[in-house]
């Protein structure tokens, strides 16, 4: 890390010294300021080990004119000796390789959303060796895995020591028996098996979707959403530059308390694709039949895709929000959907989830993405684990589903008792009905100023909203995923700190 001045007058750039390609930034800031003011500043951000005497005369000739337009009414300005500063800021160290970085990684945020809270919980827990820390952060889920899902992969394993158990590789799109149990529980006379992708979980499948549709693909997303569509879809390039509010180039349907969580379509421009989670994440907000049919007929409108999270879908308990998009007509011609079974029965780190494409979804020139995503499929990657399948099978069966409903209403009740302390103390808060998810306000506070206060009053780690995009900002998301006595300890420790 290094920081640099240099001072270059407005009649001296041929002179610019020899010296200055030698630094190579990640950003360099040009300001203008004559012998009284800083009058003008530009940002630019470079690939590190590409700059040369050239560009740097070009961007600070650049500040030299932008500033001379915006004073251009200012006898001081005309009068006065302009310089240029320039400023290294976040410069890097020269590389070992010749190889350039991917120029859209450098577009994203300092770090991902969750990784920063772990590296801040770390921070205060260093500061703060006996806090004993509760995470209402991450949605990873807590409780021991169902103990008849948990035999089925335990004899699966087993199986593998012996000739009569052992197996290798195996479809890269899953089990048969696992995709034929996914389409009775789950679209029962909406999807066939042969639709339905068992993979390693959801993002992942986001992931894939993301490079099966290119960077020329451009994107809508839910404000806020998950934080994977937009970071997945910078890393593709299909985005411009960071604005300090969102990502040029991608369209942010806002959803907000004050449009029920749900877009104004009617202001939308058409998109290729269109990602959208119900329930979603972060605000738990479950979407209506009604408004999943006007969400399909504007994809059909606009002759879009709409990517279709319901990776809490079991968790809805109102019967007027579908869990399926495939439940909306005509869906299977504009959706594809993504499902998990993280948070239905503990897997989130045994990996198990699935994608559904049906044949009659269509490229414009006929071709079925179904062609595409299978060849994604068996191109970049060889199948889920066979005993992680074995475990999603069990998840499936009678004795299975009832565990794993089970360990659902467990995190509906922590919901539940989150949703009603919030309440009880005054805060606007909106979810944990349908989803294992409350959003709670505060109106006027930044997202991530709030999540400082609350670990630091209450030694308990919340999610920012503002890292769900910018309409989440002045909220903060308290996840159901907890032990009992976590959860009531949380809710005891709020209550000190901001009850009435």
């Amino acid at each position: 890390m290094y920081f640099f001045p240099v001072m270059i007058t407005s009649d001296a750039l041929q002179g610019i010294p020899t010296y200055l390609p030698k630094y190579q930034p990640a950003l360099a800031v040009f300001t203008c300021q004559t012998h009284k003011s800083s009058c003008y500043r530009l940002s630019k951000r470079f690939i590190p080990g590409s700059t040369s005497t050239e560009q740097w005369r070009h961007y600070i000739a650049m500040a030299l004119n932008m500033n001379t337009m915006r004073n251009s009414n200012s006898k001081m300005m005309r009068s006065s000796r302009t310089c240029v500063v320039v400023r290294s800021v976040a410069a890097v160290e020269r590389g070992t390789v010749n190889v350039q970085r991917n120029e859209n990684f450098a577009k994203l945020r300092a770090g991902y959303l969750f990784p920063e809270i772990a590296r801040r919980r770390r921070a205060h827990q260093d500061a703060n060796p006996d806090a004993k820390v509760i995470s209402l952060g991450i949605g990873d889920t807590t409780e021991p895995l169902p103990q008849y899902i948990a035999d089925a992969m335990a004899k699966a394993a087993a199986g593998m020591a012996n000739r009569e158990g052992y197996s290798g590789y195996g479809a890269e799109q899953g089990q048969g028996s696992l995709r034929e149990a996914l389409a009775n529980t789950f679209y029962p006379n909406l999807r066939v098996p042969d639709e339905i992708f068992v993979s390693d979980g959801s993002k992942c499948d986001i992931a894939r979707i993301q490079m099966m549709f290119g960077a020329k693909a451009t994107v809508a997303v839910q404000d806020p959403s998950y934080p994977v569509y937009v970071d997945t879809s910078v890393m593709m390039g299909m985005t411009g530059e960071y604005n300090n509010a969102g990502f040029d180039n991608i369209v942010y349907m806002e959803c907000k308390p004050e449009n029920n969580f749900f877009p104004d379509l009617s202001k939308m421009p058409r998109t290729d694709i269109i990602f959208f989670c119900s329930p979603n994440n972060p605000t738990g907000a479950a979407a209506t039949r009604a408004q999943l049919t006007e969400l399909v007929n504007f994809a059909k409108k606009n002759g879009s895709i709409l990517v279709f999270d319901a990776a809490y879908a079991l968790y809805i308990t109102n019967p007027d929000c579908p869990r399926s998009i495939f439940e909306i007509p005509g869906a299977e011609e504009v959706a594809i959907e993504t499902c998990s079974f993280s948070k239905y029965a503990g897997f989130t780190g045994v990996r198990l989830g699935w994608t559904v494409v049906p044949k009659a979804l269509k490229y414009a020139d006929g071709t079925p993405v179904w062609n595409d995503w299978n060849r994604m499929m068996t191109t970049c990657f060889n199948g889920a684990s066979n005993i992680v399948q074995a475990g999603g099978l069990a998840c499936l069966q009678p004795e299975g589903y009832k565990e794993m409903i089970s360990l659902i209403e467990f995190y509906k009740e922590n919901a539940t008792i989150l949703l009603a302390a919030f309440k009880e103390m005054g805060f606007k808060v909106y979810g944990g009905n349908d989803a294992p998810y409350v959003w709670v306000g505060f109106p006027g506070k930044a997202s991530w100023d709030v999540f400082a206060e609350i670990l630091q009053k209450c030694d308990i780690v919340t999610t920012p909203g503002s890292g769900f995009g910018p309409a989440g900002e002045g909220f903060v998301r308290a996840s159901a995923f907890g032990s009992r006595e976590n959860i009531l300890e949380a809710v005891r420790r709020f209550k000190v700190a901001f009850g009435k």
